[in-house]
C-alpha cells in the first residue's frame, strides 16, 4: 500500500506541477525497489490524473462543446504531440536518450527557461487572446516535453508565458492540454494490454486509480490558487537543484 501510496504522489503531482517527472521517478527507483510498478499500474496512475483533471475543468469541458472553435484549438494543439510521441513510442527514439544525464540536464535548462518566461508582464487571458497561432506554438513547445526531463507542463506553461498570458491563465492552458494526451496515453495503455492479453482489473489498480485521482486533483486546485498569487521561481530555483542532484548522482554513484 506505500508503494501505491508513493507512486500516486509521484504521478499526482509531477503530472500538473512544472517539474520533472523523470526525474523523480529516477530518483526513487534508484533508492526504493518497487514491486508494483508494472505497466498495469502505471496506466492505472495516468487514469487516475486523467479522471482529475477532466472533473476539475468539467465545466470547461462542456463549454468545449458549445464552442467548437476552443475544442478544436485544444485538439490542434495536442496533435503535434500525439503524432510525434506515437513515431516515437513505435521505433523506441525516447528509450536511446532516457538516461539520468540527459534528464539532470533538461531539468536544470528548462528549469531556466521557465524562468526567463515568468518574467514577461503582459496578461493576455485565454478567453480572448487563445487564437491560432497561439495555440500551434504551445503545442510545438509541447512536443519537446518527450524529452525525459523537461516537464509536459512545464514547457506548456513556459510557452504560454513567452505569449504574456497570465500566470493561472498559462496553468489552465496546460492542464486543459492535458486532457488529449492522458486521454491517449489511456487509450494507448488498454490497447496494448489487451493485445497480449494482460488486461486484469484488480483491487490495486483500482487503488492506484482512486488515489493517484485524489492527490491529482489537489494538486490542480492549488496550483491554480498558487499561480494567481506568486512567480514561478520556487519551481525554478527547486528544478536546477534537483537537476543538479541528479548530476551528483550520475558522476559519483551516491
Amino acid at each position: 500500500m506505500l508503494e501505491i501510496l508513493t507512486l500516486s504522489l509521484i504521478q499526482g503531482i509531477t503530472e500538473f506541477l512544472p517539474v520533472s517527472s523523470s526525474a523523480h521517478l529516477i530518483i526513487f527507483s534508484e533508492y526504493f525497489s518497487f514491486n508494483n510498478q508494472s505497466l498495469s499500474i502505471d496506466l492505472s496512475l495516468h487514469i487516475g490524473s486523467f479522471i482529475a483533471v477532466v472533473s476539475y475543468f468539467h465545466k470547461d469541458i462542456i463549454n468545449f462543446i458549445k464552442n467548437k472553435e476552443l475544442f478544436f484549438k485544444i485538439l490542434l494543439s495536442s496533435a503535434p504531440i500525439l503524432i510525434v510521441g506515437f513515431i516515437l513510442v513505435q521505433t523506441d527514439l525516447i528509450g536511446k536518450i532516457r538516461n539520468i544525464e540527459v534528464i539532470a540536464w533538461t531539468t536544470i535548462i528548462f528549469g531556466l527557461l521557465l524562468y526567463l518566461s515568468d518574467k514577461y508582464k503582459l496578461q493576455k487571458k485565454i478567453d480572448s487572446n487563445l487564437n491560432y497561432k497561439s495555440v500551434i506554438f504551445i503545442g510545438l513547445f509541447q512536443v519537446m516535453s518527450l524529452i525525459p526531463g523537461v516537464s509536459r507542463s512545464g514547457i506548456t506553461i513556459t510557452a504560454a508565458r513567452f505569449l504574456k498570458f497570465k500566470r493561472v491563465d498559462a496553468a489552465k492552458i496546460s492542464f486543459l492540454l492535458s486532457i488529449p494526451t492522458l486521454g491517449a496515453v489511456s487509450i494507448f495503455g488498454i490497447t496494448n494490454l489487451i493485445s497480449t492479453e494482460n488486461l486484469h482489473i484488480s483491487m490495486i489498480n483500482l487503488i492506484s486509480i482512486f488515489f493517484s485521482f485524489i492527490f491529482s486533483l489537489i494538486t490542480i486546485k492549488y496550483f491554480l490558487i498558487y499561480m494567481k498569487k506568486f512567480s514561478l521561481n520556487l519551481f525554478v530555483f527547486y528544478r536546477i537543484l534537483l537537476g543538479l542532484f541528479l548530476l551528483l548522482i550520475s558522476l559519483y554513484k551516491i
